[in-house]
């Protein structure tokens, strides 16, 4: 065990919690605005004039953007220490840029704007992440992640009937952004409380000074390396909504609502896993993997009872991916180091889950054989780092999750 001394610092499980809610509050409203906008870009931006092709390429430089950046965004708020000015300078940036697309007028100015709130999300993330591990290292960071995460998707999954709704209605792309105006705007006068309520969040976890900290970072870099087999083995639910879609499995309109079933056993699974960590640690994550892999064949190369087998599976994947495996960052990364942690790591698992998703797409014109079989097969690759992790994991979690 490493020699490790603490300094502990006053904090109470009341004060946590109220600040994971508050920013789970702006998350809620923060995804019923991008989510909603998601869920109209592409025909938007067709009905603006753009080709296929140009589609794609705004679609992806978006995701490089919101991903990529974040390594440079982490580091930033590490070295200034300004994690609330980063977070809220980034959901500014991110949300505002959603009703904004409302007054594009052509599609070459929405697609500046699309990239924008990207950009905008690449700034908030590590900073928004340190923050809320600082408020979870006294609940629980599986529990606080997971709570954060269910809030999250009931804001993914109104965003886009609110928008759905609203294009009905009124018939016209524009007034379905316009409206998104009012959640992005809730969620920045939530944040706000936040901020004002929490000025210092890091007063929440105990200062850890360590003589271990090569290892933490070694620990750290094979963790990514099992989150990149992860990722770079699940399947994109674009993909899969294009296979329910032509191969005739289920009609387009059930096509919405298996996702928004999707996102709820994301939003339950995230709850559960991340309970389960906090009670059992990287094993749970061990196994919600071992069973999550298999979607990719109930989904690819089965029938449509199993499909729905495989959509449950998918969901209980994404539940852990948005609780239990941000959680173990924080469990790997001395907390004065975590916002450029979360940098590095989103940027890699990004990295890792666009090549396989180009991947996935390629042979799914070949072999869904061979994509079920690539999806199952580099997710299991990530066993042996994963075991890795979870043997050096109890050691730190020793130092970091000692309660104050």
């Amino acid at each position: 065990m490493p020699h490790a001394t603490t300094h502990m610092k006053p904090t109470t499980h009341p004060t946590a919690l109220h600040l994971v809610m508050l920013l789970g509050v702006v998350s809620l409203f923060a995804d019923m605005t991008y989510e909603g906008a998601r869920s109209l870009i592409g025909p938007y931006l067709a009905a603006l004039g753009a080709g296929a092709t140009a589609v794609g390429v705004v679609a992806g430089m978006g995701e490089a953007i919101g991903y990529g950046l974040r390594i440079v965004s982490g580091l930033i708020t590490d070295r200034t220490h300004r994690y609330w000015t980063m977070t809220l300078a980034g959901y500014a940036v991110n949300l505002l840029a959603v009703p904004a697309l409302a007054l594009a007028g052509n599609w070459k100015t929405a697609a500046v704007l699309i990239m924008t709130e990207r950009f905008g999300k690449a700034i908030r993330t590590p900073a928004r992440d340190a923050i809320l591990s600082h408020a979870a290292h006294g609940l629980g960071r599986g529990w606080a992640f997971g709570l954060h995460e269910a809030m999250d998707q009931i804001g993914a999954m109104i965003g886009p009937i609110i928008v759905a709704a609203v294009l009905a209605w009124k018939g016209r792309y524009e007034y379905g952004f316009a409206v998104l105006a009012l959640p992005a705007l809730l969620a920045l006068a939530v944040l706000i409380i936040a901020r004002i309520s929490h000025p210092q969040p890091h007063n929440l976890e105990p200062t850890m000074h360590t003589l271990e900290a090569r290892g933490l970072r070694s620990t750290f870099w094979f963790y990514l390396m099992a989150v990149a087999c992860i990722a770079l083995g699940f399947a994109d639910f674009p993909l899969v909504a294009f296979h329910l879609k032509t191969k005739g499995i289920v009609a387009d309109q059930w096509i919405p609502v298996i996702y928004a079933g999707a996102m709820g056993v994301e939003a339950l699974s995230a709850l559960v896993l991340g309970r389960l960590y906090d009670q059992k640690g990287v094993s749970v994550l061990v196994v919600t993997i071992g069973v999550s892999a298999w979607s990719a064949p109930f989904v690819f190369v089965s029938g449509p009872v199993l499909v729905i087998l495989g959509i449950v599976l998918w969901g209980i994947g994404m539940g852990a991916q948005e609780s239990i495996i941000r959680a173990v960052v924080a469990d790997l990364v001395p907390w004065d180091q975590r916002a450029t942690g979360y940098g590095i790591f989103n940027a890699g698992f990004g990295l890792a889950w666009f090549a396989g998703s180009a991947f996935m797409g390629l042979l799914y014109d070949r072999s869904l054989m061979a994509l079920a079989a690539f999806s199952v097969a580099v997710q299991f690759a990530s066993m042996p780092w994963l075991h890795f992790v979870q043997r050096r994991l109890p050691t730190t979690r020793v130092a970091t999750d000692a309660k104050p």
